[in-house]
């Protein structure tokens, strides 16, 4: 009996109800965490000076009010949420060495995290709608996407996220933790945190499994589907020039897909095959995986598309 009470003190101090987790910078290179802060600090301000300026000339040039721009709104927005989401945390830790956060603090940034990444993922399957209509039925396009089926799929995707994210993070408020809690990131990563419970987290990865599989399982098959239907209906096009002229309105989208899942995937190979892997590439990946897409999504749709560019500059002429 004297020993069973020993046992259930010494798991009571290895763990905690109200945990602290340690957040990683970038490992093996603390010592210069200062410097490596320059290149995140510039990496930030394009992100959010970049998904700005397209929300700003969208809303304010009239021309650019149509159904592509609006959905490129929405990604401009979700890039914005993204980008902020975890910008605190990782400037901390550059700059302060601050790398202590609550469970509560973990939840509230995850909450963001995640429902950031499943809205952009949800308006990425937007996008490759909006292309299908306009290329495989262009006659119905204005009739189809209609402003009212554009809130209505904003605010689908934003529900969908709110909904899928929110019973992940009420089902780690039950758990225990170690007291020794270091996360592999500079933020709260729900697959990282669930590592670190103690108690028993079968309901977690159920819970996580669906969410993955309604969010990217089928999110992903959507956008390859409407594309196939795409690229049917380009190759049906007699003339070369014409194919050229209609695919490359789709070049944009099929970049912000790739610069998303392809991140996406290559950290949840690492997760779940690279243990062996050092950890600064865990670290890399990471951070990759986040600002990425904030990054080159402005880029890539101010340089690709003729009309964001126009308006751009006609608003820094002005």
């Amino acid at each position: 009996m004297l020993q069973i009470q020993d046992n259930m003190n010494i798991l009571s101090n290895l763990t905690s109800r109200f945990p602290a987790f340690s957040l990683t910078g970038i490992p093996g290179l603390e010592s210069a965490q200062a410097w490596i802060s320059i290149p995140f600090c510039c990496l930030y301000a394009i992100a959010l000076s970049g998904n700005s300026m397209i929300l700003l000339v969208i809303s304010t040039q009239q021309s650019l009010h149509e159904p592509m721009y609006y959905f490129l709104s929405m990604l401009s927005a979700t890039d914005l949420g993204l980008t902020l989401s975890t910008m605190s945390t990782t400037l901390g830790i550059l700059w302060f060495d601050a790398n202590e956060v609550s469970l509560d603090r973990c939840i509230v940034q995850m909450f963001f995290l995640h429902g950031f990444t499943s809205m952009e993922s949800g308006v990425l399957v937007s996008m490759a709608f909006d292309r299908y209509v306009a290329i495989c039925d262009p006659l119905r396009y204005t009739t189809i996407l209609t402003n009212s089926r554009i809130i209505q799929m904003g605010l689908l995707v934003i529900i969908r996220a709110v909904v899928l994210i929110v019973p992940l993070l009420v089902l780690l408020k039950p758990l225990s933790f170690c007291r020794m809690n270091p996360l592999s990131h500079s933020y709260c990563y729900h697959p990282d945190v669930i590592k670190l419970a103690c108690s028993d987290t079968r309901a977690n990865s159920i819970c996580g499994l669906v969410a993955l599989i309604l969010t990217t399982g089928i999110d992903t098959p959507c956008i390859v589907l409407s594309y196939t239907f795409i690229i049917y209906s380009v190759l049906s096009i007699a003339s070369p020039e014409e194919r050229y002229k209609v695919f490359s309105t789709c070049v944009s989208h099929i970049g912000a897909v790739a610069i998303f899942y392809i991140p996406m995937m290559s950290l949840s190979v690492v997760h779940r095959y690279g243990q062996s892997a050092p950890k600064v590439v865990h670290s890399m990946m990471a951070n990759v995986y986040l600002l990425l897409p904030p990054v080159l999504n402005p880029i890539i749709y101010s340089v690709k598309t003729k009309q964001i560019r126009k308006a751009i500059l006609s608003f820094l002429t002005k």
